[in-house]
């Protein structure tokens, strides 16, 4: 055997992960606020990318190639301009007007009514809170000026579901005050609306409702006090042979204290930011044909400077100055087209989702079919990965309201004629079965299981349940009624 050293060319293939392809992969990844975001940040970072304004279209072909001739003669006056450093004031002030910046020493404010134009002023009102509400009638309260100051305390003290949070000694001894003092208030407190409010657990808030209803009974206090998780449990037999009254009294009872409110601080703005969902995608039906489009407003849009591109070409004699715009212009370029090749491919993977979910757009969620991903991934011809970026926290505007696409994605089992169907169509049908069912005789689980496989559903009794409990719906002896 022969040792030794010695150089051997070999050629060989293999995949490389470069920047610009993962900042694709990223970009495909992201939703809509995370990639307003990140495009955010690349135009603080690159000067040669600008945000067009709607009346400046990116034009981008069938190879992603920008067009910049419409860029340069939309904007070739303000690219003239500032190329020149010898500009006179009324010039500037003439650029300012024209590129409609909000400067004092050019552009004095004015109101002009406009029909066309709207602001969120138009729309959008503060929602009242909790605390605001009750300060508000803690102002006309029937108690002693000096008390409100105790008033405030407790109701600043109170949770988001109007529950204290505070004993009254820990008031008391806080504020240097008698007890006696903070209960006199909290009294007044317990009449303000919402009833309920201001409770020390959920038996005080229930009888509170009562009372301030006129409808509190010795017997539906005393069903409160102890028997509540009975109620909850619906053995209403059990407190019927307790209290020696007949099961459609306890039935009536049951009945006034699930009409109560056991938090009455739910139904008031809570301190947490709203978040607006923004549809990726829209799902028009045209002439019994269904139209994928899209949604233009949920993408940024974004061009090349024409300023920077002008400054390219003429900056022959400056090395360093070349080499800086031409890798700033091709990263604009390459990030232009990565938001392209994003809105691309999610436009294809929804139409074949939308395709092949059909029947659930015209006839309702009971016609929803199972699909996975690789379906959609040999539909489009791309891998599995790449269809799970693409879905994942898009969301789609349809006639059937707004979904997570997603939601499109369920696992199910086979029906009777070998079709697929989904969890979702399932738990549609287990709804209906319910809501159709005689509520002194609620089916079982076994029972809806035998109606399921009537309708060509074959599913065992724990999947059922299962089902239920992620519908919400209560067992069949906690939905009995007398």
């Amino acid at each position: 055997m022969k040792l030794g050293y010695d150089l051997t060319i070999e050629q060989t293939q293999k995949l490389v992960m470069t920047p610009e392809l993962i900042q694709a992969i990223q970009i495909l990844q992201f939703n809509t606020q995370e990639l307003d975001n990140y495009v955010q940040e690349q135009l603080l970072v690159n000067p040669v990318l600008e945000q067009a304004s709607p009346s400046d279209p990116v034009e981008v072909g069938e190879n992603t190639e920008i067009s910049k001739e419409s860029s340069e003669r939309t904007r070739e006056l303000d690219s003239d301009r500032l190329g020149s450093n010898e500009l006179s004031s009324n010039e500037w002030a003439e650029h300012i007007k024209e590129r409609e910046y909000d400067d004092i020493s050019y552009k004095q404010g004015e109101y002009v009514k406009d029909g066309k134009e709207y602001s969120f002023e138009q729309f959008v009102t503060s929602d009242v809170t909790l605390p605001e509400h009750l300060m508000f009638q803690l102002q006309f309260a029937p108690i002693k000026p000096n008390y409100r100051n105790i008033g405030k305390y407790i109701i600043e003290s109170l949770d988001d579901n109007g529950y204290m949070t505070l004993t009254v000694e820990e008031i008391a001894r806080a504020l240097k005050v008698s007890e006696k003092k903070v209960h006199t208030v909290l009294c007044a407190i317990h009449g303000f609306e919402p009833a309920g409010v201001a409770a020390r657990d959920l038996k005080e808030c229930l009888l509170i409702q009562l009372e301030n209803r006129g409808e509190l009974t010795e017997l539906a206090e005393r069903v409160i006090q102890d028997y509540l998780e009975d109620i909850a449990a619906n053995r209403l037999a059990v407190i019927a042979r307790e209290l020696g009254i007949t099961v459609q009294e306890a039935q009536e009872i049951s009945d006034l204290i699930r009409s109560l409110e056991p938090k009455p601080g739910r139904q008031f703005a809570s301190q947490a930011t709203t978040r607006y969902i923004v549809p990726d995608i829209i799902v028009e039906k045209v002439n019994e044909e269904y139209i994928v489009t899209i949604n233009e407003s949920s993408a940024p849009k974004l061009m090349v400077s024409s300023y920077y591109e002008k400054v390219l070409r003429e900056s022959h004699n400056d090395t360093n100055l070349t080499k800086f715009l031409s890798g700033r212009l091709n990263s604009a370029v390459w990030l232009i087209r990565s938001i392209e090749q994003r809105k691309q491919t999610i436009y294809n993977v929804v139409s074949a989702v939308v395709k092949y979910q059909q029947e659930f757009f015209d006839k309702g969620p009971k016609h929803l079919k199972t699909l996975t991903l690789k379906q959609i991934a040999e539909e489009v011809g791309i891998h599995e990965s790449t269809v799970s970026r693409s879905i994942n926290g898009k969301y789609m505007q349809s006639p059937r309201g707004v979904f997570e696409i997603k939601y499109f994605f369920t696992s199910g089992v086979a029906g009777n004629q070998g079709e697929g169907i989904s969890s979702e169509s399932i738990k549609t049908f287990i709804k209906e079965i319910v809501a159709g069912e005689n509520p002194k005789a609620p089916y079982s689980d076994q029972d809806m299981v035998k109606l399921l496989s009537d309708k060509g559903i074959e599913i065992s009794r724990r999947t059922v349940a299962k089902y239920r409990d992620e519908l919400n719906i209560l067992s069949s002896s906690k939905r009995k009624r007398y």
